[in-house]
């Protein structure tokens, strides 16, 4: 792995558990194993290397729900998949932690990678949504987009509840209970 490669790999790792502030230059380098010079040299200082950090967080999210999402099966299927696919429940979401933190939502060019990937995700639940209404597996009274929001919003607050509680019951819960909600009637068909 090139030292490029190693200091954004570090800095993506402080970022989700320290945040911005709580990242220094020095605990980065010492994390990857890199010297100053090594990181002045691939990075023009700490917001360049945090911005290729957090594109590459938000790429890795986008992969992984992408791998979930875009599998064959049911709009149910597929959301049910997202919902309940292995995570770090009480880590929370890489993304969604830079949502909290101060310095990333005051700076434009941090903040843009995180909402790009928020505005993906919700456009790509909208689709699928919109497959299952196409198909006649959702009641037709769902609307996509709110749908999608509220798919994201439970994954969001389910970690916030998971971590409040230091356990993962409450995000399992949080989850499972949208599924009874999207779920067709038993009577169905």
């Amino acid at each position: 792995m090139s030292t490029s490669d190693r200091l954004i790999e570090a800095t993506q790792e402080l970022l989700w558990e320290r945040g911005y502030v709580g990242t220094s230059p020095k605990a980065i380098q010492q994390h990857a194993g890199a010297g100053q010079g090594s990181m002045y040299h691939h990075f023009t200082g700490k917001p360049d290397l945090a911005l290729a950090a957090i594109r590459r967080t938000a790429q890795e999210l986008r992969a992984t729900a992408g791998r979930v999402l875009d599998t064959p099966g049911s709009a149910y299927e597929r959301i049910s998949g997202y919902l309940l696919r292995e995570r770090d429940v009480l880590r929370g979401c890489p993304v969604g932690r830079l949502t909290m933190d101060p310095e990333v939502i005051a700076s434009e060019e941090l903040r843009a990678p995180v909402e790009e990937t928020i505005v993906w995700l919700r456009g790509r639940l909208a689709e699928i949504v919109q497959e299952g209404l196409d198909r006649g597996e959702f009641d037709h009274r769902l609307v996509p987009r709110d749908i999608a929001a509220s798919i994201v919003a439970t994954v969001q607050g389910g970690y916030v509840l998971a971590r409040a509680s230091g356990s993962t019951e409450a995000f399992d819960a949080a989850a499972r209970g949208l599924l009874s909600l999207l779920a067709p009637p038993a009577d169905a068909g």
